[in-house]
């Protein structure tokens, strides 16, 4: 694993969190894609270079591991204890995020196609 360079705000709890999953995404298949390649994993380590989505960097974020608990609103996310958390690349964490929307969506009841019941 590379140098990790920590954000600036909660640099403890993202240390904690990326040094649990060793520096690499934690995703294992919530974003939609199977992983298999790298052993139902995501491949993608801090600090690496990724060839898809612009290149460039990866740089892990610290977010809830439940995907459905990314629809949190951020200052219920922040109070989350590390063990609720996982290590995402960016990649993983906004195909996650739109899966637990698109799922959130179809749970959600049917509204009234009419202003008023007759």
């Amino acid at each position: 694993m590379s140098t990790r360079i920590p954000p600036l705000v909660g640099a403890d709890l993202w240390q904690a969190v990326v040094r649990a999953a060793a520096g690499r995404c934690q995703c294992r298949g919530a974003c939609g894609k199977s992983h298999a390649k790298d052993g139902g994993r995501c491949g993608r380590e801090h600090g690496g270079y990724q060839q898809h989505h612009g290149g460039g960097t990866v740089r892990l974020l610290a977010a809830p591991a439940d995907p459905a608990s990314l629809l949190l609103p951020p200052h219920r996310i922040a109070a989350l204890p590390k063990q609720a958390l996982a290590a995402w690349c960016p990649a993983c964490h906004d195909a996650g995020l739109a899966a637990a929307r698109k799922t959130a969506r179809a749970a959600a009841p049917a509204e009234p196609d009419t202003l008023f019941d007759l």
